[in-house]
C-alpha cells in the first residue's frame, strides 16, 4: 500500500505490473502488434497489447491512465520499417527498432534504473 501511495500508482518500468503496451493504430495492424507483443514477451517484459477498435488517441489516453510506463503504438510506417514508435511517461522518444528498445528496456528493468 505505501509502494502504491508513493509512486501514486505511476511505479518503474522494473516494478510495473505492465510495462509495455501496444497500441495498433487499426485492425490491420494488429498482426504485427502481436508479433510485437511476442518478442517482448520472449524478452521476459510484461505486456499487453489493444485491440479494441477505437481511436489511437482513445487508447493512448486510457493506457497513460493506467500508468503503463512505455507505450508503444504501431501503424502502416512502424509495420513496413519493422520498428516501433515509443512513449515513455507522455514524452515521444521516437521511432525505435524492435531489437533496439528490446535491449534498451531489459537493461533498464536489469539495473532498477528509470528513464523519467
Amino acid at each position: 500500500g505505501i509502494l502504491i501511495e508513493h509512486f501514486a500508482g505511476a511505479f518503474p518500468t522494473w516494478l510495473a505490473p505492465v510495462q509495455v503496451k501496444v497500441l495498433p493504430i487499426s485492425e490491420k495492424f494488429a498482426d504485427y502488434a502481436k508479433s510485437v507483443e511476442d518478442a517482448l514477451d520472449a524478452a521476459g517484459i510484461r505486456v499487453e497489447t489493444d485491440n479494441r477498435a477505437e481511436k489511437i488517441g482513445y487508447k493512448i489516453r486510457e493506457a497513460r491512465n493506467e500508468r503503463v510506463p512505455y507505450i508503444v503504438v504501431v501503424g502502416e510506417k512502424e509495420a513496413a520499417d519493422n520498428t516501433l514508435s515509443v512513449r515513455c511517461k507522455g514524452e515521444d522518444l521516437g521511432s525505435y527498432a524492435v531489437e533496439d528498445f528490446i535491449k534498451e528496456i531489459t537493461e533498464e528493468i536489469k539495473n532498477k534504473t528509470k528513464r523519467w
